[in-house]
């Protein structure tokens, strides 16, 4: 695996139009995916990839991985198009909202909006191939002001998709909205970071995931005033637990409990690995705290509870 690579769609971003296409058709998805696999393989990826995309871009990622699952290391999907979302009433409703005579043409955006319809039908009941890794990123709400029925429809397909698959693993990106990547970059730096790590050996996993880390912990810093990093610090600690890496899960717990010194759940979480760590005095400890900050914390109650009765 070698560099990154930031691609921006025909006619979009630093990324013009191509000249050779004529027929509002000829810009379909399809064609965007030929113009991908032409500017991957003049680059020199073509093995070996990290696909990482957001909202629209997630149909890319998965017609690219269906159509070259060996290249594909692991997918990252940030609040991307739930490939089953545009069913047809839906598309009725766009249709009926949407005023495509309006966008400037020629444009990306036109083209984008010229062929949606056909693109929702051609995605529609496809699935990622089975055995790549899929990092879910998708915060509780993501459009606040859509109507109801599309914000649930959304959120339920996201929580679906981690659900009905072992190789998916769903994060909640809390406190942010579509852009996570803006309101929670911490989140998405150390995503990538992760999915990186588990392509390289064991000495260079650890090195790296201690600068993810370290990363983590400076972004939580420069953003506490907004709170969006805790949750990134707390979704770190648990990779730690999971890989059985118990003292680096420790650190990250006992640093957001000082980055976040008002927050229940970083109490609640420092002592269940705590509990993990035979640190029993401690967990009591970090349990009361939390318990003290959110006397809601049932669960919380109930582990304190079971604890001191032994």
């Amino acid at each position: 695996m070698r560099g990154s690579l930031h691609y921006d769609r025909s006619g979009f971003g630093q990324s013009e139009l191509n000249p050779k296409l004529k027929n509002d058709v000829d810009f379909g998805i399809l064609n965007g995916i030929k113009e991908l696999e032409s500017g991957l393989s003049k680059l020199g990826f073509d093995n070996e990839m990290i696909l990482v995309s957001h909202s629209y871009g997630g149909l890319y990622n998965l017609l690219y991985a269906r159509k070259h699952p060996k290249k594909v290391k692991s997918v990252i999907l940030i609040d991307a198009t739930p490939s089953d979302f545009w069913n047809e009433e839906l598309l009725t409703m766009r249709d009926n909202n949407v005023d495509i005579s309006v966008i400037e043409k020629p444009s990306g955006d036109y083209y984008m909006n010229v062929n949606f319809n056909e693109t929702m039908r051609y995605v529609r009941g496809m699935q990622f191939p089975e055995d790549i890794p899929i990092m879910n990123i998708f915060p509780e709400n993501s459009f606040p002001g859509f109507p109801e029925i599309l914000s649930e429809r959304w959120l339920k397909l996201h929580q679906e998709l981690g659900d009905d698959s072992d190789d998916v693993a769903n994060i909640i990106a809390k406190g942010s909205r579509h852009a996570v990547f803006q309101d929670n970059p911490a989140l998405i730096i150390n995503s990538i970071i992760k999915a990186y790590s588990k392509t390289l050996d064991g000495e260079k996993q650890n090195k790296l995931l201690q600068m993810a880390l370290d990363n983590a912990m400076e972004l939580s810093v420069e953003s506490k005033v907004n709170n969006r990093s805790e949750q990134d610090l707390n979704a770190l600690g648990y990779s730690f637990l999971a890989n059985d890496e118990l003292e680096k899960a420790l650190e990250v717990f006992n640093v957001t409990t000082i980055l976040f010194p008002d927050s229940s759940n970083a109490y609640d979480s420092y002592g269940e690995a705590l509990l993990q760590a035979n640190r029993k005095a401690e967990a009591i400890e970090m349990y009361k705290k939390s318990i003290e900050l959110n006397p809601g914390n049932e669960h919380g109650k109930e582990v304190l509870s079971k604890l001191q009765k032994e």
